[in-house]
């Protein structure tokens, strides 16, 4: 991918990710907005990018005569709706986690929805609902092949359907392999710099490239276009962004890497180094909580890949495509409900403690 192509889809893809970080931090949507947005500017490297859109997230004002920046907090469903309407018109939202957002297990006889507790969930699943897109995952529940129609599919949430939840259904060998194995006894320790040595296995290795492959098939059957958005989920799906890449070259894919990244000595220890970065570079923009796991992800690039990279820029080139890889620091959600105060109140007092 040239920058000449990022220019196309780089605009609708920032709207997106502005979007998804207001909903779950006003913090969040300023980092996005201002730094991300002054970096991409300034870059020669990427100097083709189109200038993201401008969109009322942001206002700045003077306190203590110092800047103070303020998003915009009068967020709900019809104005998210609103901007997705103007921003991504017709866009196709395909959302793939290894957790489901909605789960039915048969307790006592009879099937009983559950919601797991999820930060990702909370994240992630108002864009979803908003798009009428559709949530890719592993079906996990003891009776979610019950509740599906012939293709795997169910409408969510039950009682106002507003996106399809698409369940991917995977043998006890392959979760084990692929899940218990390379993902949490191979990939979590090594990215966290555990004090428990990482584990990996050949066998754990072929488990988590067979459900990679399997979850992209699913995304390439569910794609309705050729330029779907779709936005990956952790160090379960290393290999996905490439794999899609291959068979929807148009695609715009977020990977976002929910743990840490270490450095390129560290992630020398895995065999596979080179497949899950090749992997991880089929992404259009790939983000990390934290800058230091940016730049430990570009040593890796640099070390082990043969890439152009434009370190001010924090952009790779590898194979001909263009990866941006950028920090998005994300909190809690602020509760909507529970607080004898308001939002605006309790943001005046930290503002002026801090």
């Amino acid at each position: 991918m040239t920058p000449q192509d990022i220019e196309t889809y780089l605009s609708p893809t920032l709207s997106l990710i502005l979007i998804t970080a207001s909903l779950t931090l006003s913090a969040v949507a300023i980092s996005l907005s201002l730094g991300l947005g002054r970096r991409l500017r300034r870059k020669a490297a990427v100097s083709a990018i189109a200038q993201p859109p401008e969109m009322p997230l942001i206002r700045e004002s003077e306190r203590n005569g110092r800047p103070v920046e303020e998003a915009l907090i009068q967020w709900s469903p019809d104005m998210l709706r609103q901007i997705l309407g103007s921003e991504l018109p017709g866009a196709e939202l395909i959302v793939v986690s290894n957790r489901e957002p909605y789960v039915h297990e048969l307790v006592d006889g009879k099937v009983e929805l559950q919601v797991p507790a999820s930060g990702l969930v909370s994240a992630l699943e108002p864009v979803t609902r908003a798009c009428a897109g559709t949530w890719i995952a592993h079906g996990s529940g003891s009776a979610d092949r019950m509740m599906v129609d012939r293709q795997d599919h169910v409408a969510v949430p039950p009682d106002n359907p507003a996106y399809t939840l698409r369940r991917v259904w995977l043998s006890e060998e392959e979760y084990k392999g692929y899940y218990y194995g390379f993902a949490n006894e191979g990939m979590w320790p090594l990215c966290h710099i555990a004090f428990t040595r990482p584990m990996f296995r050949a066998s754990d290795w072929e488990c988590y490239q067979a459900v990679n492959r399997k979850f992209a098939d699913v995304v390439i059957a569910e794609a309705k276009s050729e330029r779907p958005v779709v936005l990956i989920q952790d160090y379960h799906f290393a290999l996905l962004p490439r794999l899609i890449r291959e068979k929807l070259p148009n695609a715009v894919i977020i990977t976002f890497w929910h743990i840490p990244w270490p450095n390129a000595e560290m992630f020398s220890v895995c065999p596979w180094r080179e497949q899950i970065l090749e992997g991880m570079l089929g992404s259009s923009i790939l983000g990390f909580h934290i800058q230091l796991h940016c730049n430990n992800f570009i040593e890796s690039v640099d070390r082990f890949l043969e890439s152009r990279i434009d370190r001010e820029g924090t952009a790779i080139s590898h194979g001909g495509e263009m990866t941006l890889v950028h920090s998005y620091p994300i909190s809690i959600e602020w509760p909507e409900h529970g607080f004898a105060t308001t939002t605006a109140d309790a943001r005046a007092r930290i503002l002026a403690r801090y």
